[in-house]
C-alpha cells in the first residue's frame, strides 16, 4: 500500500514538472517578438499643395459708354463665342452722333469736289483747295469716331468662354466703366502653389534629369482630375515671410469640369535619395510625436523619439532619431515597456517593405 502511494506521488509530481514546463515554453512563445532595421534607398514621396485654381483668360466686361441697358443676350454661367452680342447699351444719342458725322462727311466731300473744280479752272487758289480737303479729313475723322462710340454701345465677347454674375439688370442706367460681368476662358486652367526652398531645390534638381515635372490635381470632393497638367513656370522671387515660391501648372480643361476660383491640392512626385525608410506600423505616436522602440545589443527595448521628413503608403521616411544600423521593433509594440529584455526573431528589411507598398525610382 505504502509502494503505491510513492508511485502515485511521483507521478503527480512529474505530471506537475511537465504542465509547468509546457505553460513556460508557450510563455516564452508569446513573448517573442519580431524586429528589424531601418533601410536607406533611393525612392519618391509624393508631396500635396494647397493650390488656387485660375482661368487661363478671366476679365472684367465693362461699359465704355454710359446709357440705359436696353438688352442683356446672355445669361449667367452661358457659353458665348467670340464676337457674341452680350449687352446693348441704348444707341440712340450715338445714332444721332453718327447720322450728323455722315452728313458733315458728305458736305465736306462735295466741298472738294466743287472746290477741285473751281480750281482747275484756276478760280480759286490752291491754298483753297487744300482747306477743303483738310474739312473732308476732319469730317471722316468724326465720322469714325462717331462709329466707334456707336460700337461701345454693343458689348460683345472677345473670345470663346464662360459668363459670370449678371452684375447689372435690364434698364439699369450705366455710366462709363460700369462693371457688367466678367468672362472666363476654361479651355486650359492655372493652377498655382507655394512650394518651400528645400522642396524648390529638390524640383529643380529633378527638372535637370528628367525634364518637365507633370502633377496632378486633387480636386475640392478627394477625386483625382483625369488630365494631368504639367509645372510650366515659377516665379521671380520667393517670399521673405513664408520661405515660399510661387509655382504654375496648367491643366487641360476639355470638359470644362475646372471653373476659375476653385481650390484643391497638388499632387507632385518629389525624388528622395538616400532615404531613410521605416514601416509606419513600427512606430507609435505619444502627444503628436512619433516613437520607436529600439533594441540594444542587449536586447533591451529603448523607447526613442525620430523625426518624420515625409510620408508614403505605409512607410515613413526618417529625418533623424536611428539609423540603418539599428534595430528596431516591428510588432507588439504596446506589449512593451521601455527597459524590458525580449526574445526577438529579425526579418530583413527588404522583405519587411515587400508587402508593402513602396514607390521606386
Amino acid at each position: 500500500m505504502k509502494r503505491i502511494t510513492m508511485l502515485m506521488g511521483l507521478y503527480a509530481l512529474l505530471c506537475h514538472t511537465s504542465c509547468k514546463s509546457s505553460k513556460g515554453e508557450e510563455k516564452e512563445a508569446d513573448t517573442k517578438f519580431l524586429v528589424t532595421s531601418p533601410v536607406k534607398m533611393d525612392t519618391s514621396v509624393t508631396r500635396e499643395y494647397v493650390c488656387q485654381i485660375r482661368s487661363i483668360r478671366n476679365i472684367e466686361l465693362r461699359a465704355q459708354e454710359k446709357g440705359y441697358l436696353q438688352g442683356i443676350a446672355v445669361d449667367e454661367g452661358q457659353a458665348v463665342k467670340t464676337g457674341q452680342l452680350l449687352f446693348r447699351i441704348m444707341p440712340k444719342l450715338y445714332e444721332a452722333e453718327l447720322a450728323k458725322a455722315e452728313a458733315e462727311n458728305k458736305a465736306a466731300e462735295i466741298e472738294v469736289q466743287n472746290t477741285q473744280t473751281l480750281a482747275d479752272k484756276n478760280v480759286v487758289s490752291k491754298n483753297e483747295l487744300a482747306l477743303a480737303n483738310a474739312k473732308l479729313q476732319k469730317a471722316r475723322a468724326e465720322l469714325s469716331l462717331a462709329k466707334v462710340h456707336l460700337a461701345f454701345t454693343e458689348i460683345r465677347a472677345p473670345f470663346d468662354g464662360i459668363i459670370d454674375r449678371l452684375h447689372l439688370k435690364l434698364g439699369s442706367l450705366v455710366g462709363d466703366g460700369d462693371l457688367l460681368t466678367t468672362l472666363s476662358d476654361n479651355s486650359r486652367m492655372w493652377v498655382y502653389f507655394n512650394v518651400s526652398e528645400p522642396e524648390y531645390l529638390d524640383y529643380q534638381a529633378s527638372l535637370k534629369s528628367k525634364g518637365a515635372v507633370k502633377v496632378n490635381l486633387l480636386m475640392a470632393n478627394k477625386q483625382v482630375f483625369k488630365y494631368p497638367g504639367e509645372v510650366e513656370t515659377i516665379e521671380g522671387e520667393f517670399n521673405n515671410e513664408t520661405g515660399n515660391i510661387a509655382f504654375r501648372a496648367t491643366f487641360p480643361n476639355p470638359d470644362k469640369l475646372l471653373r476659375h476660383g476653385e481650390t484643391g491640392s497638388i499632387l507632385m512626385n518629389m525624388p528622395l535619395k538616400d532615404a531613410l525608410i521605416i514601416p509606419q506600423k513600427a512606430t507609435m505616436e505619444i502627444m503628436d510625436k512619433k516613437y520607436v522602440f529600439v533594441v540594444n545589443k542587449d536586447n533591451v527595448v529603448k523607447l526613442k523619439l525620430i523625426t518624420i521628413s515625409a510620408e508614403m503608403p505605409d512607410l515613413y521616411v526618417v529625418k533623424e532619431g536611428v539609423s540603418e544600423n539599428d534595430k528596431i521593433l516591428l510588432e507588439g509594440l504596446r506589449k512593451v515597456k521601455d527597459n524590458d529584455k525580449i526574445s526577438f526573431d529579425y526579418e530583413e528589411p527588404a522583405k519587411v517593405i515587400s508587402h508593402l507598398k513602396l514607390p521606386t525610382e
